[in-house]
């Protein structure tokens, strides 16, 4: 199976399902921080169309998207302006709906809940397929996740675990904090792989 999986700079996703033994390649556009000849610097969006049979989309940039964020489309944070926010807006949803409309059989996108104006600039948008937590994958923390799933079959917890921390959500701020924030959590990346890098490579029906 060729696997790309793009907004990621780590290797995390990549790594998990190379150990499979897929075609897996990152994309991001930021190096490897890994060093990997597997990842791709630039826009994914660029080589969707490069033959793939399943897309994994680690950490697109949500700020825009997230409901977390919907307060800065009335009240801007300081520095911006609601045109910007609104143009951010507009930026993030013509991505994510790149990706969910990608010419690939099989699609993954990870995000946070969606607000109502993000939902409405999405093409086709569907709501999530399922939400999880790091907890259900051997990660003591909590952060919700939501997946937006094509031709992919749910994802099964695999090592429930009794902590409950919101280490992500309560990291000090700081220049490098959107880049640990990004991070995915290995334990739902082993599990993408274990459950889904088996699958019988199958092509896309425009």
């Amino acid at each position: 199976m060729r696997v790309l999986v793009a907004c990621e700079f780590s290797g995390i996703v990549r790594r998990a399902f190379a150990a499979r033994g897929c075609d897996a390649w990152s994309c991001d556009l930021l190096p490897a921080e890994d060093g990997s000849n597997k990842h791709i610097v630039g826009d994914a969006r660029d080589v969707l169309d490069d033959d793939w049979d399943l897309l994994m989309v680690a950490h697109p940039p949500c700020t825009r998207l997230c409901n977390s964020g919907v307060r800065w489309l009335t009240a801007p944070p300081a520095g911006k302006t609601l045109e910007q926010m609104w143009r951010e807006l507009d930026e993030a949803a013509a991505l994510f709906s790149a990706f969910w409309n990608a010419p690939i059989s099989r699609v993954c996108i990870e995000n946070p809940v969606m607000h109502r104006h993000a939902k409405a600039r999405v093409v086709n948008y569907e709501p999530p397929a399922q939400s999880v937590q790091p907890w259900q994958f051997g990660h003591g923390e909590v952060k919700r996740t939501c997946f937006w799933l094509r031709n992919l079959p749910l994802l099964q917890p695999t090592e429930i675990v009794t902590g409950r921390v919101a280490r992500v959500h309560r990291m000090s701020p700081g220049p490098l904090r959107w880049k640990e924030r990004s991070r995915f959590f290995p334990g739902i990346a082993a599990a993408m792989a274990n459950q889904w890098g088996d699958l019988a490579p199958e092509r896309f029906a425009a």
